[in-house]
């Protein structure tokens, strides 16, 4: 099971709005058939497997990291493919929590005279399925929220200088933590300041994310990076009824996807963004701030993991902090997070924190 589990992140970023599966089959001692979800959700983890494996499925067991699937959408159900090959034992993480598979595709399984075992390291296959679990179940994404700061947790001079705070190896991790991820998402303010592209880079990563830009008026710099790249790399661009009509229509023709959200206050309202970018499809966001953008997220809690590199060095007061207002009156409604890692990436610290509810 930890290898179909570790097969099954390979598929992370890639398979939404798929969960990322991973499929061992072993016959006599030996594996005979291991796959993982291909991009863009298909062919499955257990097709793939079964196809390698051939008729050395017949009687094997199958170890599997999330419930196949029991409904026929584009493709039929994983389970009865595994009925179909003969299998004789299957094993698997975690239930799907997906209505149209909940339980019906062990039933299926069991009903053919198939033995099946639930329960197997099903902790770290939540871990793994965390936002596809999250969207099927509450309608939005998971979401994580990093934040390179100094020890002072200032992520910018009082001038707004911000590159680079944070070493090279720090970097690195922060782009394969991307990849790992179906979309990147930053606020506007972030977009205008330092005209990012939000793409994985030196780590031969040919596939890229979706990028994010949460604004509510679309105040965006139309010669940017972002706007240069539309058409290329998804783009979906979040912004309020009262952003300029001219410039929604110029992004669409540009080659963004418009998401037109709900307000709250002056801000828009995270919890109607995620729930429509749930909607479109996506169970992993990586949100890289800015400092507005990570209060209004962390005040209406919903973020489920917490990263932090932190540099050897202080900025001060005058500094821009990481985290914006978040009006807090007593430090017992401050949000705690339970620390899962931490360790250096060259000179940095990286810290990585999880919510404590389950889903």
């Amino acid at each position: 099971m930890a290898l179909a589990l570790s097969l099954g992140r390979r598929g992370m970023g890639r398979t939404w709005p798929n969960p990322a599966v991973g499929c061992v089959i072993v016959s006599g001692g030996r594996i005979v058939g291991r796959g993982w979800t291909q991009p863009g959700g298909r062919p499955h983890a257990e097709v793939v497997a079964l196809a390698q494996a051939g008729d050395a499925a017949r009687g094997a067991d199958v170890y599997v990291s999330l419930e196949p699937c029991a409904h026929h959408g584009k493709t039929p159900p994983c389970a009865q493919a595994l009925i179909d090959a003969g299998v004789g034992r299957v094993v698997i993480a975690i239930s799907d929590s997906d209505p149209r598979v909940n339980g019906l595709g062990t039933q299926m399984l069991r009903d053919a005279g198939i033995t099946v075992e639930t329960g197997i390291l099903g902790d770290l296959a939540f871990e793994d399925h965390d936002g596809f679990l999250r969207r099927t179940v509450m309608g939005r994404p998971m979401v994580t929220l990093k934040i390179a700061s100094s020890f002072d947790g200032r992520i910018a001079t009082g001038t707004g200088e911000s590159q680079w705070i944070t070493g090279p190896d720090a970097r690195r991790v922060v782009h394969a933590m991307r990849a790992r991820h179906d979309a990147v998402m930053v606020g506007g303010g972030t977009a205008r300041h330092d005209d990012p592209s939000l793409t994985v880079r030196d780590l031969g990563v040919t596939h890229q994310p979706t990028r994010i830009v949460i604004s509510r008026r679309l105040d965006l710099p139309l010669m940017g990076q972002l706007a240069r790249t539309a058409k290329e790399i998804p783009l979906i661009l979040c912004h309020g009824a009262d952003a300029d009509p001219t410039l929604v229509r110029t992004w669409a023709d540009l080659g963004a996807v418009m998401l037109r959200c709900r307000a709250r206050g002056m801000h828009l309202d995270p919890e109607d963004i995620l729930a429509q970018l749930g909607g479109h499809g996506l169970t992993r966001i990586f949100c890289e701030g800015g400092s507005a953008l990570a209060a209004s997220l962390i005040e209406a809690d919903l973020v489920d993991q917490l990263i932090g590199f932190t540099a050897g060095l202080t900025i001060g007061a005058e500094g821009l902090p990481s985290v914006g207002a978040l009006g807090l009156s007593q430090l017992a409604l401050a949000r705690r997070f339970t620390l899962k890692e931490s360790r250096a990436v060259g000179p940095d610290i990286l810290s990585i924190w999880i919510r404590t509810t389950e889903v």
